[in-house]
């Protein structure tokens, strides 16, 4: 089956956010191991370091080949076995949310990451469809998914709604400008 791209951008009062979901045949806390658990988190991108109690671990990438940095993780925010929110790296870090909600035996995954600028998008969309795909490959024993399936392929969908909210910001700051109404 040839992989498709499933994020959307969102507004939220701190910025845009790729968004992307995945439905999971599994119990939520089965799910929730795959963020919160490094053993879990190796099968499909990275592990940790630390004790997340404390709110602080260190992450590395595995995904990508070795020489991965580790990362200071900060835990904002964690209310096992639903929400989770992070941020990775220093300034400025990326924030990023894993919210999780169960119903008749399946797990919704919904998985945000803050952009910096709307640009960048693109090329954080292509990746997070990739890395969540190799997640739920982890976690039914298949094959993890190949990169060249998903990039360049997936760049079109994200670049264009990358544009599509430029241009929607473009003509809000507009009008807002026109009405006297900008800060």
């Amino acid at each position: 089956m040839t992989p498709q791209p499933t994020g959307r951008l969102v507004r939220k009062d701190d910025g845009v956010y790729v968004v992307l979901d995945r439905i999971v045949h599994a119990p939520i806390e089965e799910v929730w191991a795959y963020f919160s658990r490094s053993a879990y988190l190796s099968r499909w991108i990275g592990e940790f370091t630390g004790t997340p109690a404390t709110g602080a671990v260190k992450f590395r990438m595995n995904a990508e080949g070795d020489g991965a940095e580790w990362e200071n993780v900060t835990i904002r925010l964690c209310d096992a076995p639903h929400r989770l929110h992070v941020d990775v790296g220093t300034a400025p870090a990326r924030r990023m949310f894993v919210h999780l909600t169960q119903s008749s035996g399946h797990t919704t995954i919904t998985f945000g990451d803050l952009l910096h600028t709307v640009s960048e998008g693109a090329d954080y969309g292509v990746g997070w469809d990739y890395y969540l795909d190799r997640m739920m490959a982890a976690h039914d024993g298949r094959p993890l998914p190949v990169w060249d399936d998903y990039y360049p392929d997936f760049l079109d969908h994200y670049a264009t709604l990358c544009r599509e909210l430029d241009r929607d910001l473009k003509v809000e700051h507009a009008e807002a400008l026109r009405n006297g109404t900008t800060g």
